[in-house]
Formats: C-alpha cells, sequence, structure tokens
C-alpha cells in the first residue's frame, strides 16, 4: 500500500478498515456558497461502514535496501488473539518488547503496525480476521516509540481520522465475471452491416508490428473483482452507538457499535473489507463543514 506524506510532528496511524454494510440517505444543509442549492437542505447517499477497533498484533521494522525496503525484524506481542490463529500460523515464541527495546534505529527506515480486524464484533457473522500492515507517521524514533506503546492494545476511528476529513478507499471491486469489450471497455457496438460481428473490435492493431501490442488493445477477459482506489472521499460523521434500520442492512444485518458514514459511494460489495488511509492527493481548501439532520432509517427489506 502506497504510504502518504507523513508529518513529523504528530505521531499516528496512517489508514484504518471497515467492513461495508450497505447505503442509505443522509439529509444536511448545503453549506457551499457556489451551489445552486446554497441554504437549502438536500439528500446524498452515503455508505456505511462498519469499524470496530483493530487489534495491534506486532510491528514490522523496514531498512532501505537495493530493491526498496528491506525487513529488518518482525516483532510480535506475547498474547495475540485467539480468532489469529484462523488466519495464519501463530509464532509460538514471540518477540518481547524488551528484545527489541535496545534495536539501532539508525538502520531503520520506517516502522508499520501489524493490525487485525475483530469482525466478530461486526453484523457480518463470521470469524476469521483479516491482517495488514498500517504505516505510522513521525519520524522513526517516534514510530518505533508508539509501536512499543501501542503492541496489544486496540486502535479506534477516532484515533485515525475526525469527522470532515478526506481518505482515500480502497477496496476490491465487485465481480462481473467473464466480459465482452462492449461492457468491459465501453466500446461502440458496430453497424449492423459491418461484416463479422458487432459487439467486436474493428481491428486488431497495426500491420506493423505483426503482433498484437499487450495492454493496447480493447479484448474480452475478467471484469471486475480487481483492487481499485478512489480518492478524496469525505467522512460525514463517526459514532460508536450503532446503527441499523429497520429489519437490518439488506444481506448485512446490523451494525453494533462502531461505524462511519462515507459521502457517496465506495468500490467493493456487502460485507468486504474497505481499507481508508490519509488522503495522498486531498484538495488546496478544505470543504465547509456539515451538519447532519436526519439518516435515513426506513427498512431496506
Amino acid at each position: 500500500m502506497p504510504v502518504p506524506k507523513r508529518t513529523k510532528d504528530k505521531v499516528e496511524p496512517m489508514a484504518f478498515a471497515g467492513y461495508k454494510a450497505g447505503m442509505t440517505q443522509v439529509m444536511f444543509t448545503d453549506s457551499r456558497k457556489t451551489s445552486t442549492t446554497a441554504g437549502q437542505e438536500i439528500n446524498e447517499a452515503v455508505t456505511v461502514l462498519d469499524c470496530p477497533p483493530l487489534v495491534v498484533c506486532g510491528m514490522k521494522l523496514y531498512r532501505k535496501g537495493a530493491r526498496g525496503l528491506e525487513s529488518e525484524a518482525t516483532v510480535w506481542h506475547d498474547s495475540l488473539p485467539k480468532d489469529l490463529t484462523r488466519k495464519l500460523d501463530v509464532p509460538k515464541k514471540p518477540h518481547m518488547k524488551q528484545e527489541i527495546a535496545g534495536k539501532d534505529l539508525d538502520r531503520l527506515c520506517g516502522v508499520r503496525l501489524i493490525v487485525c480486524t475483530q469482525p466478530r464484533g461486526t453484523g457480518i457473522g463470521k470469524k476469521r480476521p483479516e491482517v495488514f500492515e498500517v504505516p505510522v507517521s513521525g519520524d522513526v524514533a517516534k514510530q518505533f516509540a508508539y509501536a512499543l506503546e501501542k503492541l496489544g492494545k486496540e486502535i479506534s476511528q477516532s484515533e485515525v481520522f475526525a469527522e470532515g476529513e478526506v481518505v482515500d478507499v480502497k477496496a476490491v471491486s465487485k465481480g462481473k465475471g467473464y466480459q465482452g469489450v462492449v461492457k468491459r471497455f465501453g466500446v461502440k457496438i458496430r453497424n449492423t452491416k459491418s461484416g463479422g460481428k458487432m459487439r467486436h473490435i474493428g481491428s486488431m492493431g497495426a500491420v506493423k508490428p505483426s503482433r498484437v501490442l499487450p495492454g493496447d488493445i480493447a479484448q474480452a477477459g475478467q471484469h471486475g473483482y480487481q483492487t481499485r482506489t478512489e480518492y478524496n472521499k469525505r467522512i460525514l460523521k463517526m459514532s460508536d452507538s450503532g446503527l441499523m434500520p429497520e429489519g437490518g442492512f439488506l444481506r448485512y444485518g446490523k451494525v453494533p457499535k462502531h461505524f462511519m458514514l462515507v459521502h457517496g459511494s465506495v468500490p467493493g460489495s456487502k460485507k468486504r473489507l474497505i481499507i481508508l488511509r490519509k488522503a495522498m492527493r486531498p484538495p488546496p481548501k478544505p470543504a465547509p463543514p456539515i451538519e447532519i439532520k436526519h439518516v435515513a432509517l426506513d427498512s431496506q427489506q
């Protein structure tokens, strides 16, 4: 995962994760001065993310190598979540904090947290967690101290993001299976008088070179179920009081505690892991604050 620009003063995790529960609508007053609906109450679509706290299982130390970052050491906490064994082989003798307290920080160029999700606290109905790395802001010494402090503890969404903040959203998109060029690339359908097929490209490329150039010619293949990143999605609301429409979210259930409302849509289907990170190219001017007046909780059945 690309690392956003770090701030040297503040030490904090640079990413978080949640599960996609569904979508709903919120009502708020449009505070954009140049908008045609300025000062009026408008409805906007939002995505509901179920965001239980992440558990810091370990930390990974990196150094600079000839081909980029190289792993210096991997440190695991002595007491790991029981469900972590469903995902990977947990080391029998984890490294303790005392063994790395005197580590030479001059060789290091970065420290990342190894975190796992807690799907038992969601409405998915599964036990196996997801495990991934989270970069930390600040210089190496501050990163190392922060990682040591957080080993074995939980990280909540409020420690990483704030309401109104702009984030990047990364997830695996919905899978559409094997599709042709019309649906996959939007190729124009040919005339009925064209020779051969209509939902097909007209040419496979130039005569020379006498081969099909890879990636330059639209062809049929897998459509969807690919990792995609959408930039500058705004967080409208974060809370730990739970959210559930009448009858629950369709094909998901209820969101018991921690949730997040993200403006607009995000890639992926329901129950899929959604990773949020600090914006890599945020807008030059911050958007005006939004005060949500109503969240639609009508039945989705």
